[in-house]
């Protein structure tokens, strides 16, 4: 899914690269790459919040085989951002 289709979702409407909402009635417009700007700034917060959740379970008393499992995954969450 794309910011476009995300910021429609959200019940934002485009009027060029210009986007705005009904919803609040307020005339303030954002261009779409505040909208972009936005969108990354979220998902790398959340894709740090899980990397941390993952940490956290490496810190628990499971078996070293499983721990090396959840490393591989707080690496892959981590490059995401980074692709």
């Amino acid at each position: 899914m794309n910011i476009i289709e995300l910021a429609k979702q959200a019940g934002m409407e485009q009027d060029g690269d210009m986007w705005f909402s009904n919803i609040y009635k307020t005339d303030m417009d954002v261009h779409i790459s505040q909208l972009e700007a936005f969108a990354k700034l979220v998902a790398a917060h959340e894709r740090e919040a899980c990397a941390k959740i993952c940490e956290e379970i490496t810190k628990t008393n499971i078996h070293v085989y499983y721990q090396w499992g959840v490393k591989e995954c707080i690496e892959a969450i981590r490059a995401r951002g980074t692709t």
